[in-house]
């Protein structure tokens, strides 16, 4: 036999409101039961009347037209050039140290400006082991890394082509997609 409760073991007011709660959660089952069957019988797709919100689909045509992305969406990878085209990056590592796909390579090297230390000679970013986490945009302490490149599309013929150095990482500005209509 299985052990059943006694009102003496719970108290009196515990025990009423336990089976309280334990019918209105049964009122509400039926309650949902009786609705979709009846959308059934009267030949309704779904629950005759739904509580949750409704939420509009859109169709993008997506050559054409581009969906708006979130303001911190982080897209592709790019370097922030200093007014001499150079990047601002001064290879402290940080960006390196901090990315848990450990997909970034930097090789520092002497700048030729006394009052800058450290400039990268091999900065590289390999997209396809990139979990675009953002760690590291947040390390870095001089804002010398970005995502805000708004490229998505990110298509290649060849594994090694996903590799990103300095060159590709300095030409990626921001882009302004034209944007006819639609939200992510």
């Amino acid at each position: 036999m299985g052990y059943v409760v006694k009102r003496d073991e719970i108290g009196g007011a515990a025990y009423s409101v336990y089976f309280l709660e334990i019918g209105r959660g049964m009122a509400t089952v039926m309650r949902h039961l009786v609705r979709n069957f009846t959308g059934y019988w009267l030949g309704v797709k779904g629950p005759v009347k739904s509580l949750a919100p409704r939420y509009e689909v859109r169709t993008i045509d997506y050559p054409l037209e581009r969906a708006t992305l979130p303001p911190r969406y982080r897209a592709r990878h790019r370097l922030v050039p200093r007014a001499d085209g150079t990047p601002r990056c001064v290879a402290c590592k940080c960006c390196e140290t901090t990315c848990p796909a450990k997909c970034i390579r930097i090789v520092e090297g002497e700048h030729e400006d006394p009052a800058i230390e450290k400039k990268p000679v091999i900065f590289e970013i390999d997209e396809l082991r990139c979990v675009f986490c953002g760690y590291c945009v947040e390390a870095c302490p001089c804002d010398a890394i970005r995502m805000d490149t708004e490229l998505v599309e990110l298509a290649e013929y060849r594994r090694a082509d996903f590799v990103y150095g300095i060159d590709q990482l300095l030409l990626d500005m921001p882009q302004k997609p034209p944007v006819k209509g639609g939200q992510w």
